[in-house]
């Protein structure tokens, strides 16, 4: 994903969507399980229209979407013959997934699938090395190799039964071994990208929410960042609370500047619906990711070593120009740099398109020992700061 990673819509659906409070809303809330389960009588989502889902994506500027088939709760959204527990046999009746699949295959949108080694219906599936087993159903039934070959069969329905998939999300690292799994996985897919969290490393790593290490420019393998639009849940959730346009933007501009993929969350509600609350939220996002033109997806780290005043800007290059993101905004309606290559012919604004205007020139940088002006600096100036406050800030360069 490092030279081809893309912008996608990370989906989170399940029967606990009805309840409108967490995707891990069984353990969380302490639910009874047997009610919690019985949402397989309930679950009709009579709104679900995979075509609006695939048409908002495109919206965004999305080029995949990555839908959970199986959360930890162990509810299938696809028509398995591996478990009851699964959506043929709700109210609603019908293959999530496959309609899902038909309407990407249709508007030329890349499938992934997530599938989460946790299963707290499975009852040979508590793994004692692993994490978020809390609500497994039977502790004392482990059976890991059980577990593994209901896994494979599940994998091999998912990977037959629904065309080309892109990439594969395993969720929570078992900490056990087994390369026989994603081997499996490349045997049905051979061109499938497999992540970080399954039975071995994988091909592409997979940070969460938050990255920390502002010192990285760019990342030595393929990664694919997550996030969601909202800050408590990644499932549907009543009075969700939403990070700021400036937080998620900031995050996207820097995770792909440095090289990843990075997939957007959003939570249908319990009858299939992306509501307005996240939808006009990802629209927004979608908004600044489209006028960036493109400029995010498949460039290369810029070599050279721009240093500015009062920013570290993050430097790609593509098509022979050169971008500088400002991932964190500026603080003020310029840009000094002190280190660049030469004199540009063109700069522009990707946020707004236009041409802005610069010079090489002393600015109030003050030698302490003779109290004149002796650094001189590419100054780019008439960057709208205030009315960009939401976003990240690029440049592109012509030399």
């Amino acid at each position: 994903m490092t030279h081809q990673n893309k912008f996608g819509m990370f989906i989170h659906w399940g029967t606990y969507s009805m309840l409108g409070l967490h995707e891990q809303a069984l353990n969380k809330y302490q639910l009874n399980r047997k009610e919690y389960e019985g949402l397989i009588n309930k679950f009709n989502p009579v709104d679900y229209d995979p075509e609006k889902w695939v048409l908002l994506a495109k919206s965004a500027g999305m080029k995949y979407i990555c839908f959970t088939t199986k959360h930890h709760d162990g509810f299938c959204m696809w028509d398995t013959k591996y478990t009851d527990y699964n959506v043929m046999n709700t109210p609603y009746g019908k293959d999530t997934l496959k309609m899902l699949a038909d309407a990407c295959k249709k508007h030329g949108m890349l499938l992934s699938l997530y599938y989460s080694n946790p299963d707290w219906h499975h009852e040979n599936a508590y793994n004692p090395n692993s994490s978020h087993q809390w609500a497994s159903v039977n502790p004392d039934a482990s059976d890991l190799d059980a577990y593994r070959l209901y896994i494979k069969n599940q994998i091999t329905e998912l990977l037959t039964n629904y065309g080309p998939i892109y990439t594969f999300f395993w969720d929570i690292p078992p900490k056990i071994d087994d390369t026989s799994m994603n081997e499996h996985i490349r045997a049905l897919q051979p061109d499938i990208l497999i992540n970080d969290r399954g039975w071995d490393a994988g091909d592409f790593s997979t940070p969460e929410r938050e990255y920390e290490d502002m010192e990285v420019k760019s990342f030595n393998r393929m990664v694919e960042a997550c996030n969601s639009l909202g800050v408590q849940s990644w499932g549907y959730r009543v009075g969700e609370d939403f990070y700021s346009m400036r937080h998620l933007i900031t995050s996207i501009d820097r995770y792909m500047a440095m090289g990843a993929s990075y997939l957007l969350n959003v939570g249908p509600d319990g009858n299939g619906v992306i509501t307005e609350e996240y939808s006009s939220r990802l629209l927004r996002v979608g908004d600044w990711y489209n006028r960036m033109e493109g400029c995010l997806e498949c460039a290369e780290p810029d070599s050279f070593k721009y240093e500015a005043k009062h920013a570290s800007p993050i430097a790609t290059k593509k098509n022979g120009k050169t971008y500088l993101h400002f991932c964190d905004g500026l603080y003020a309606d310029f840009v000094a740099l002190s280190k660049y290559p030469s004199l540009p012919k063109r700069v522009r604004l990707m946020n707004t398109g236009a041409e802005l205007p610069f010079s090489e020139d002393l600015l109030p940088e003050f030698s302490n020992k003779v109290g004149v002006a002796e650094q001189v600096f590419l100054h780019i100036c008439g960057i709208p700061v205030d009315e960009l406050e939401s976003e990240a800030i690029v440049l592109e360069i012509e030399w």
